[in-house]
């Protein structure tokens, strides 16, 4: 990788550092320093062993600054001040005034690559990486004094720590320096990862674009140089004129560092240790998983931010923002006027995935579509959620629960901008074969609520047969659980049509029958899906009430469609759940279910009704079983809450109808009346306790009584109780007495 136009520089880069940042006595002296620079301020007073060490590393950082002549790996000192400099960071991390002087000697070319290794190796931070520090470095790549696996091992820290570094400002100033070092092909793949985190609008070129397609002919489709031209599209569209895949399984090679888990660990312990955590990631940390070949680092990074004098030069810097066509940097977004007055120049942060915790920028979000913020959220959340999360291997408690509040944040993100992240949903494709059903169980079934409109047959791959699998083998409470994100994703999925609609107009709506007719079919899978695993879950657990609860909500959705959300589609309940509730002891889901049937026959009527008006401008009709099968529901249900003949009118072909003889043979007294609203198993409680205030002198119990004016007065008592899914049915469905005559009849 060594540059040759450039061996002809000064044979000593440029240092950009400040007066007090090799200080190290300052570091050692608690609260002396800028307290944004060591997160080592805030801890508690050190024993003897820690001041030891601090007297370590500041000699070995002394040591490192003022060595000139190369020396060998074996000498006794450096190997006492590299094993100080080793051991202090992988407890504690290293202070921001240290790595000035270790990235100046590991670049230098004063050791051999044995030694540079080990010193890159070690630079873990213990809060910030300062941005002057980096810049010094990169300018060492100029002289060619280290090798290329130096040069290779430096790139790959830097994509570590990219999250780290303090400011960005002077680091986008050497993107072109970057950029031409993409002809080396070993490092080619990270300096495009690099690319891909530095590059602004104003960074894409025709030159640019013109080396990436000539490497791309050259290379071969290369998954990092797609992700590069990806995002020069988005930004400049005109310049990038080829197509290119919208999804890549991955952009970019993980860097392999040792940096991950070792400054998790480091950040966990420093948190551990002080009051005032000031940490620059919000995530978790994990032990390497044995399992799988990826890492354990959880993190939701905070927005890089520049804190020099930024109080007091705010509000000129915002003055003079105003005033000119530059970008405003997301630093100073602090209000919601700031983003209605800056949103056309709106500059997002380079960690994207600082945007998750940023209302303001969310608000951006949810206003523009802006395809660069999206692909640069994906390719993070991608990279976060299928390569570093290992939520199906997690042995601690403690990290799993900070992996929960991390998918936690992720699904708020989801609700706010009412839709779903496609990485989300690779992720949980691939994760539900592997599964458990058990760790953050919540969260992961929340997922599945806001999984995007796809086709039927790759949804039932990918989501419907591994569910299945996991909700036949699993509690009643999972179950219930399932059916719950189940009936959301069908109310997402049925807001989204809407949304749809208002947006487009008639001539969009009737242009665009295909696409409805897939979202119909798309929904239709979906509910038969849900009838499905209803059936088969009722059998397992005998018909338990809690489930039956759950089942209900879903089609409480399902009977509305129609009116609610201009659907043309209809689906009853299967048999199996309808008879569960119909013959149920339960007297909360029959007045549900009383309530959906009421709602299956109002969308029904105007259904009919606009197909008799305007049949030459439907484009869906709605089938004539779906209009059988509700006849048939009713006649059982009127039987079964009215007229007590159930068993003899009930036409359905799973119904409850039986011959006079066989019901004779059960030896039940007076079966034809065994059920209606006064006797029904779910209603009977109601009615007891109706006698017992009627006819309070009555020591017997006869149900009998109740009929006539008495049926009428408990009717009302019935009301009186809540039951309001019961009372729109009997008035919609059964023909009864007049109103007059049912208003004179008093009430209980």
């Amino acid at each position: 990788m060594e540059q040759s136009q450039s061996s002809k520089t000064s044979k000593r880069p440029l240092q950009f550092r400040d007066t007090n940042q090799t200080d190290m006595s300052a570091w050692r002296k608690k609260g002396r320093t800028d307290p944004e620079n060591s997160v080592l301020d805030h801890q508690p007073p050190n024993d003897q062993k820690d001041d030891n060490e601090q007297d370590s590393l500041e000699e070995a950082f002394r040591y490192f600054e003022e060595v000139q002549d190369r020396v060998s790996l074996k000498n006794s000192i450096l190997q006492k001040h590299l094993t100080a400099v080793e051991s202090v960071a992988l407890q504690r991390g290293l202070p921001p005034e240290g790595f000035n002087v270790l990235l100046d000697v590991a670049l230098s070319g004063k050791f051999g690559d044995a030694v540079n290794t080990r010193i890159l190796r070690s630079l873990i931070p213990a809060s910030v990486v300062p941005e002057d520090s980096v810049v010094s470095s990169v300018s060492w790549l100029c002289v060619s004094k280290c090798s290329g696996n130096v040069q290779l091992l430096f790139l790959k820290w830097l994509i570590t720590v990219f999250d780290f570094i303090d400011h960005k400002e002077q680091l986008n100033a050497l993107y072109g320096f970057f950029f031409s070092f993409l002809q080396e092909e070993k490092m080619c793949p990270f300096v495009c990862h690099l690319l891909y985190l530095l590059t602004r609008k104003e960074n894409v070129k025709p030159f640019r674009v013109r080396r990436l397609l000539d490497l791309q002919a050259k290379m071969g489709t290369q998954p990092y140089l797609q992700a590069l031209l990806s995002l020069y599209k988005l930004f400049c569209p005109e310049l990038v004129t080829i197509t290119l895949p919208r999804k890549m399984k991955a952009y970019f090679r993980d860097p392999e560092g040792p940096w991950k888990a070792a400054i998790n660990t480091v950040r966990q312990r420093n948190q551990e240790n002080t009051q005032v955590a000031r940490p620059l990631f919000l995530g978790t940390a994990q032990p390497q998983s044995q399992k799988r070949k990826w890492n354990t680092q959880i993190s939701i990074p905070a927005s890089s931010t520049n804190k020099i004098n930024f109080e007091e030069d705010r509000e000129k810097k915002c003055i003079d923002l105003h005033s000119t066509n530059e970008s405003f940097p997301v630093e100073q977004l602090q209000t919601f006027s700031q983003l209605l007055q800056n949103i056309h120049r709106l500059e997002f942060p380079s960690q994207m995935g600082s945007v998750l915790t940023n209302p303001l920028l969310l608000h951006y979000m949810n206003c523009f579509k802006d395809e660069s913020v999206n692909l640069r959220l994906y390719y993070w959340m991608e990279q976060t959620l299928q390569q570093e999360c290992t939520w199906c291997v997690v042995d601690n408690s403690q990290y799993e629960e900070e992996f929960k509040n991390f998918l936690e944040t992720v699904y708020e993100t989801e609700c706010f901008l009412q839709e779903g992240f496609s990485s989300c949903e690779e992720f949980l494709y691939k994760s539900l074969p592997l599964w458990d059903g058990f760790c953050c169980r919540s969260q992961i079934l929340r997922f599945v609520s806001w999984i995007p409109l796809r086709s039927s047959s790759e949804i039932k791959s990918h989501l419907y047969n591994p569910l299945a699998q996991l909700f036949f083998t699993s509690s009643l409470y999972f179950k219930c659980s399932v059916l719950e994100s189940l009936k959301e994703l069908l109310q997402n999925w049925l807001n989204c049509q809407v949304t749809r609609l208002d947006s487009e107009s008639d001539s969009e709506v009737h242009s665009s029958n295909t696409t409805l007719s897939g979202l119909v079919n798309t929904i239709a899978e979906l509910i038969h899906f849900v009838g499905w695993i209803s059936t088969v879950a009722l059998r397992l657990e005998s018909n338990h009430t809690f489930l039956l609860h759950f089942i209900l909500d879903f089609y409480e959705t399902v009977c509305d469609m129609y009116l609610r959300y201009d659907l043309p589609l209809l689906i009853m309940p299967p048999p199996r759940v309808f008879y569960a509730v119909l013959l149920g002891m339960d007297s909360v889901n029959l007045n549900q279910l009383c309530y959906i049937m009421h709602r299956y026959r109002t969308n029904l009527v105007t259904a009919k009704e606009n197909e008799l008006s305007k049949k030459k401008i439907l484009q869906f009709k709605f089938s004539n079983q779906t209009y059988q099968e509700y006849n048939k529901y009713l006649t059982a249900m009127v039987g079964c809450l009215w007229t007590s003949n159930v068993f003899q009118k009930d036409i359905h072909p799973q119904g409850i109808a039986m011959d006079d003889e066989l019901l004779k043979k059960t030896e039940v007294p007076d079966f034809k009346n065994s059920f209606n609203i006064v006797c029904h198993p779910a209603l009977m409680s109601y009615a007891f306790f109706y006698l017992q205030q009627a006819f309070p002198d009555n020591t017997t119990v006869d149900f009998s009584l109740i009929k006539g004016k008495e049926w009428n007065r408990y009717l009302e008592y019935l009301y009186l109780q809540g039951l309001d899914g019961l009372k729109v049915f009997i008035e919609s469905s059964v023909k009864r007495i007049s109103q007059a005559s049912h208003s004179k009849s008093g009430n209980v």
